[in-house]
């Protein structure tokens, strides 16, 4: 029986993805590289480990380039092309219909707390989530499955009683790792990844019969 929904938000609840890698590649392309989406997506859904868009022209590829104005004048490209979005297609319909039928509903990012709940403000919608966990909260993020695991304990649920909503590959991967039923909803950028076939795959939220996801999830997300 499933008792609880578990949201990404970066890429899944609104699509800040898209407008991070736009910004990125057009900053690149000023100094002359391409920045492909293979590179890039070392570090959509996670941390900046494994591939920091940040430091990259000039730890790895040697170029003379102020950080703080590299860093800035992204920030400032990706808040101009955040402007107008809201979140994305069926999530209000999900929200509120998880909340009607009594189910707890989490949040669990790769981002920090600052980031989320900034931007949960901005939306109105914090007062729908009971948990909350971001990577100020775990040693590890996704693809590690911690972010999910605290998640559940917050909200008093097992695997099988929750199902993940998410847009990235590391974070379906850290959902299946913690033992939930997964949902990808893929932005722009992500359903050009692969993800494999072991996830239930849509376009929008709007395409699945809520009802029908609680009841059978099994049957559509296993």
């Amino acid at each position: 029986m499933i008792k609880a929904l578990v949201f990404d938000f970066d890429g899944t609840i609104i699509d800040t993805e898209t407008a991070w890698y736009v910004a990125f590649r057009e900053a690149y392309g000023e100094h002359g590289v391409d920045l492909t989406l293979e590179k890039y997506s070392q570090c959509i859904g996670t941390s900046l480990h494994a591939f920091n868009p940040y430091e990259y022209l000039m730890t790895d590829l040697g170029l003379s380039i102020d950080r703080e104005f590299f860093r800035s004048s992204i920030q400032e490209r990706h808040a101009l092309l955040m402007k107008g979005e809201s979140v994305r297609p069926g999530i209000m319909s999900f929200l509120e219909s998880a909340r009607s039928l009594g189910l707890h509903i989490g949040l669990a990012s790769s981002s920090n707390g600052e980031w989320i709940n900034k931007h949960l403000d901005q939306l109105g919608i914090r007062e729908y989530f009971e948990c909350i966990r971001t990577s100020d909260h775990v040693k590890k993020v996704k693809p590690d499955p911690e972010l999910y695991t605290q998640t559940m304990e917050c909200l008093g649920v097992k695997g099988d009683e929750a199902i993940a909503i998410e847009d990235s590959p590391n974070g379906a991967k850290a959902a299946k790792l913690a033992g939930m039923h997964c949902v990808v909803v893929p932005n722009t950028i992500t359903k050009l990844l692969e993800f494999g076939d072991s996830y239930y795959r849509a376009d929008s939220l709007m395409d699945i019969e809520f009802d029908e996801l609680i009841v059978n999830p099994i049957g559509l997300v296993s």
